[in-house]
């Protein structure tokens, strides 16, 4: 038995480390990982240091099944709007079908890669990942596409949860982004267990 679990254990940090490796989008098929609960990074945590206004345009990349996207869009209302973009199809009709239960009609998806935006420069007023960074390739370059689409004075909150393969830690996250041409402003949260830290355009 003893043997057994040691293996198990050593099947599971294996997994893991092959993940972190070789970061992709968490699969549909296992959205229970995104829609289970966040401690450490809540919405309400969310709602502070996003600071959303009513009207504002927010994009939020990786929404997952919506966990985030309904509350931003109840914060920015009907004259605002919520652009949310994923590398699968399946995250978004699902979170589509969750705002149309709900009443929303502000909230809009679209297809691709964070690594390359199809947004015009100066297109959003903040942008959210949440546990998202991590996944991508190329971290660098959803940066650099994250500050060219941000409005002057637009926001990035990015947040990190502890367990997840795919965590970038604030210090790496930090120099990323300030590399990208963003200004870390603060950062809310039980870091290291969790956080959300955002950052100026």
């Amino acid at each position: 038995m003893k043997r057994l679990l040691i293996a198990a254990a050593a099947a599971v940090l294996a997994a893991a480390v092959w993940w972190r490796k070789n970061p992709s989008a968490c699969p549909y098929g296992q959205r229970f990982w995104v829609e289970a609960p966040h401690p450490f990074i809540t919405r309400e945590r969310l709602r502070e240091i996003l600071e959303a206004r009513t009207g504002e345009r927010l994009l939020e990349v990786g929404p997952g099944t919506g966990y985030y996207t309904l509350d931003m869009a109840e914060w920015v209302g009907d004259g605002g709007g919520v652009e949310i973009f994923d590398i699968q199809q399946e995250m978004l009709d699902h979170t589509m079908r969750r705002a149309a239960e709900r009443g929303f009609a502000n909230v809009t998806p679209t297809l691709g890669d964070a690594q390359a935006l199809p947004y015009e420069d100066d297109s959003f007023d903040a942008a959210v990942l949440t546990t998202v960074l991590g996944e991508i390739p190329d971290q660098d370059s959803a940066l650099r596409e994250l500050a060219r689409v941000l409005r002057p004075g637009g926001r990035l909150v990015v947040g990190e949860l502890f367990g997840d393969p795919h965590m970038v830690t604030l210090g790496s996250l930090k120099q990323r982004a300030t590399a990208a041409g963003l200004s870390f402003e603060r950062v809310v949260g039980p870091n290291p267990l969790g956080f959300f830290a955002r950052f100026g355009a």
